[in-house]
């Protein structure tokens, strides 16, 4: 019997999980998935600045997409509070707080979680460090921590000229090592500033990326996102990657069903901080860019999870 082949996920928020976790996990590969840890809003945001830990909320969404387990345990890891002193709170980051204090060995934390959701595969931390998020503006100006860029509280109109971590962080030793073993590694989709480059930013995962022999495959966002990536094309997105990498990708996934403008309107009333889908450039090498339609058929404006994992597994 041939081996499982070996693919690395990489990436934050809901996008990854529900584009590629929950659909790749029904196939014959090993996975390993490596979660932003900077998350400073939100359920998440709140435990790190209470306990002084990493942040809990993506490497919870990895675990509940890879989680094979009934719909009420899942419902439960879902849950939030709804009033009183935990309002807000999510069930499973204060589960994660929990075990990460009682056990006192983030490893264990994660195989306890492993067990919990009987998942079959890797969920691992991008670093444990407690750094900090921070981008600067064209203008100059400083914006601190992961939420202040995800909910731009400035003018969203300013670029992005670069984003950094401080103080610096090292990478988990087993994300490295996954990285490593890896026959295939899949970046994003998700924010691009706020959640992949974080993980690019680690000290230790673009140096593992750029010597690892797997394939490296960027799934590009199917809107750009208000204060992080207006007007942006596909091309822009992948220079982006690349440049935080300091490496070429082999290959760049995109969306070329542009969906109606009518469509696109429905889909913003929702999520307003979106603006508009991903522009596509002109004469895109195809050896390197590969265009599909991966929308749903109907619905929200979001991966196909069937659609992009056959695209994946062709790599």
């Amino acid at each position: 019997m041939s081996k499982l082949k070996k693919i690395v996920c990489l990436g934050g928020g809901n996008a990854m999980p529900k584009a590629v976790l929950v659909e790749l996990k029904k196939h014959p590969v090993k996975l390993s998935v490596i979660c932003a840890m900077l998350d400073s809003g939100g359920s998440a945001g709140r435990l790190r600045k209470d306990y002084k830990i990493v942040s809990p909320g993506d490497i919870r969404r990895a675990f509940i997409a890879l989680a094979n387990t009934s719909p009420v345990i899942e419902d439960l890891f879902n849950y939030r509070f709804q009033a009183g002193k935990l309002k807000g709170h999510n069930f499973a980051n204060l589960l994660i707080t929990a075990l990460e204090f009682s056990t006192g060995d983030y490893e264990k934390t994660l195989k306890t979680m492993s067990k919990l959701l009987n998942v079959k595969h890797h969920v691992l931390p991008t670093t444990l460090d407690k750094a900090n998020l921070y981008a600067v503006l064209e203008n100059g100006k400083i914006l601190s921590g992961e939420t202040n860029i995800d909910i731009p509280k400035h003018n969203g109109n300013l670029k992005i000229k670069r984003v950094f971590l401080k103080p610096k962080a090292k990478a988990y030793p087993a994300a490295l090592r996954a990285i490593n073993n890896a026959n295939l590694i899949v970046i994003g989709p998700g924010d691009l500033y706020s959640s992949i480059a974080q993980i690019l930013l680690t000290q230790g995962i673009p140096e593992a990326i750029k010597k690892s022999k797997a394939k490296k495959v960027y799934i590009c966002n199917l809107m750009t996102k208000y204060g992080e990536t207006n007007n942006f094309t596909v091309l822009d997105f992948a220079k982006e990657i690349e440049k935080y990498l300091s490496a070429d990708l082999d290959y760049v996934i995109y969306n070329n069903k542009i969906p109606s403008e009518q469509k696109v309107k429905e889909h913003r009333k929702k999520h307003p901080e979106l603006l508009d889908s991903v522009k596509i450039n002109q004469n895109l090498p195809k050896i390197k860019f590969i265009g599909k339609n991966l929308l749903l058929s109907s619905g929200p404006i979001v991966h196909d999870p069937k659609k992009l994992v056959k695209v994946i597994l062709t790599l």
